[in-house]
Order: C-alpha cells, then structure tokens, then sequence
C-alpha cells in the first residue's frame, strides 16, 4: 500500500465538496504537471492512503484523509474548450492528462502547514521541502502514521 498527498485549492474542491458528493468521491481533475501525472499512472492503486490537504488558502494544511478510489483514467477538462484545465495539444485517441478518484473517508482538524513544519518527525516529509510545489507527493508511511496519530484518525 502506498501513501500521498494530494492537494486541492478548496475554492474549486473542498473536503466538504468531497464529502458531498456521492459515495464522497471526486475526481481529481486538473493536474498538469507530467511527474504527478506519473504517479497517479503509474505508481497509484485502489485502496492506496491519501491526505487530503488545502492549499493556495488562508490556513494550508491536511483536512482529511481519503483513499484513491480508483485506477487513472483520462481527465475529461483537457478536452473542454470552456475548462481553465483544456489542453488543446491532448487529443482523445492520445490523451495526454489523467486523474484517479479520491474518496473522502474522514475530516479531520486542519492539521496546518506550519505545525507540520515544527515537527521534527516531518522535517523530510517531501511536502515541506523547499521548491516543492507538486500538487502530488508520495508519503512515507511513517510519516503516514505519524499524521494519522497527530489527527486522532
């Protein structure tokens, strides 16, 4: 089993969207970035952990854990002309973007970006090093466990 971190603007998809939607599931639409791409590809499963984490907000931080929900598939935005996610080079016979479905399984507290940072025990966690702005970072799974006891979940 693998673990990851997946972040969400929460203006375009929140926790409590995720929580409202049937099964509490989205699809993780809108990546464009070639190496989490890849890992949703190639490197995620069903069943895999996931935190949820809101970014580009007030207070960033992980406010639920989750679960990858499904295998990838193609992300219909690149093909909508009225999406802010179209890619006009992608071409349904060769798409070039995928998602996964992710399923909310719990909100939790906001466990905040600069708590995680205080933490001697996350100081390696990928998502706090510097430059890092993938919006898909694996998870060690001490790093797993250690977030999970920190959020009571």
């Amino acid at each position: 089993m693998n673990y990851w971190l997946m972040k969400s603007e929460p203006d375009e998809v929140s926790v409590d969207d995720a929580l409202a939607a049937p099964d509490a599931t989205v699809p993780w639409t809108g990546v464009r970035n070639y190496q989490a791409r890849n890992f949703m590809r190639d490197a995620m499963r069903v069943g895999d952990g996931v935190l949820f984490y809101h970014s580009s907000c007030a207070e960033p931080g992980v406010v639920g854990v989750a679960r990858v929900a499904s295998t990838a598939y193609p992300d219909p935005t690149q093909f909508d002309r009225k999406s802010p996610y179209h890619d006009p080079a992608s071409k349904p016979e060769a798409p070039r973007w995928l998602l996964v479905d992710v399923q909310v399984l719990k909100k939790t507290r906001n466990l905040t970006l600069p708590e995680m940072r205080e933490d001697p025990a996350l100081e390696d966690l990928l998502v706090l090093k510097k430059g890092n702005r993938l919006s898909i970072t694996p998870v060690e799974p001490r790093h797993w466990k250690h977030i999970l006891k920190k959020l009571g979940a």
